[in-house]
């Protein structure tokens, strides 16, 4: 007989029918899926968090940053006052009242210009239509009739009565935000007060938390910030003035209503605002004595050509010499972009703050040899005349 191989079956456990079996390995999640998606939920809550208390504090935020910069551009002053023996609180007062002093004298004779030419033009606005008919009749030859334009303007139900009703209602407001700004402006002196009087104190708190050779480093970029924002800031101010001086001169010679008013205003506008401000400056000038004489205005365009051509090859390279100098398309790309984060504030801060980094970013990193090529060939300045002297016999 030929015996037949015995299979053996597999034993099966008993399984209780309380006990369920445990899943396969592919239907087990991973690990990371639980933290994962507390993190995300932790994520989400935190922005909304970080967004609303941005909505809240995006005003306080910008302050402490222009307060930043301020400091930046008085401690300079504040530190030689400091060096001389004056009391590190004193000096910062001082400084802070002279730049205050000045801000108001700007926004007083701003507003005092503003306040002089709607008064003039609403006392005499009949004999300014009739004179600007007659300069596009005679100009352009039409026809206009200025006792219709004269007409049309007494006229209660026209549009511009109604315009002029409709923003008597706009003197509250300004009034409002006229207080809000100097609110403003006192809590930026504040805090750069603080920045500044409290300094070593305040850079002693941060470099108390970091290693010898790390505190070097950032008391060196705090250093060359404060002497290139500083430095930018006063030779700008420097130049304002020396504009707004050699404007004045020429307003008043011509007769131009409220000449300082608009000599500061071309000051300010043309060295704070890159590229554009010298000619952003000179359109109030051109409005203010067109009214009164087309020639004179003529004269006062002429004259801000020639200065802005005087002052880029003679007075701006003298006194920019020792502090940084931006390149126009760096300033004025730093002005648009800073115009459209912060609005009118961005584009004033934009300048110290680029120029603090190009001055952080030019004394940090390795210098190599510039490979020679046509590309890289740089024209050599040219050497100023000497003036021949003739020998004495």
């Amino acid at each position: 007989m030929v015996a037949r191989p015995v299979t053996t079956l597999p034993l099966v456990p008993d399984v209780d029918d309380g006990a369920t079996a445990p899943p396969p390995n592919g239907s087990r999640l991973p690990r990371w899926v639980v933290p994962a998606i507390v993190l995300f939920w932790l994520g989400f809550l935190a922005t909304i968090l970080a967004r609303f208390l941005w909505s809240r504090l995006d005003s306080l935020t910008l302050l402490i940053v222009v307060s930043l910069f301020v400091a930046f551009a008085v401690e300079p002053g504040v530190n030689i006052l400091v060096r001389r023996g004056w009391r590190r609180g004193r000096a910062t007062a001082l400084v802070l009242f002279g730049v205050l002093f000045a801000v108001l004298a700007f926004l007083g004779a701003m507003g005092t210009l503003v306040g002089t030419q709607v008064a003039d033009l609403l006392n005499n606005v009949e004999e300014y239509i009739v004179d600007g008919v007659d300069f596009l009749n005679d100009t352009f030859g039409t026809e206009i009739d200025a006792d219709e334009v004269i007409e049309a303007y007494r006229d209660p139900d026209g549009a511009v009565q109604t315009f002029i009703r409709s923003q008597q209602d706009e003197a509250f407001r300004l009034s409002v935000a006229a207080v809000n700004v100097l609110f403003q402006l006192l809590t930026v002196l504040l805090f750069s007060f603080y920045l500044v009087a409290d300094g070593p104190k305040l850079r002693r708190a941060i470099c108390r938390r970091l290693r010898p050779e790390r505190q070097a480093q950032v008391l060196q970029a705090w250093e060359l910030a404060i002497t290139k924002t500083g430095g930018y800031l006063y030779s700008r101010a420097l130049l304002a003035l020396l504009s707004a001086f050699f404007h004045w001169i020429v307003f008043q010679s011509l007769g131009i209503p409220a000449p300082i008013a608009l000599a500061i205003w071309v000051g300010f506008v043309s060295q704070f605002l890159p590229v554009v401000g010298t000619y952003l400056a000179g359109v109030l000038p051109v409005v203010v004595t067109l009214l009164e004489s087309p020639g004179k205005a003529l004269i006062v365009v002429i004259f801000i050509v020639v200065y802005q051509q005087i002052e880029n090859y003679l007075f701006a390279p003298r006194i920019t010499a020792r502090t940084l100098e931006l390149h126009p398309a760096i300033a004025f790309g730093a002005a648009l972009g800073g115009a459209a984060v912060l609005g009118p504030v961005g584009a004033i801060l934009a300048l110290p703050a680029v120029a603090m980094v190009q001055a952080i970013t030019s004394e940090w990193g390795a210098r190599h040899e510039v490979v020679e090529s046509h590309l890289t060939a740089v024209p050599p300045k040219p050497e100023p005349r000497r003036r021949r002297t003739t020998p004495v016999e």
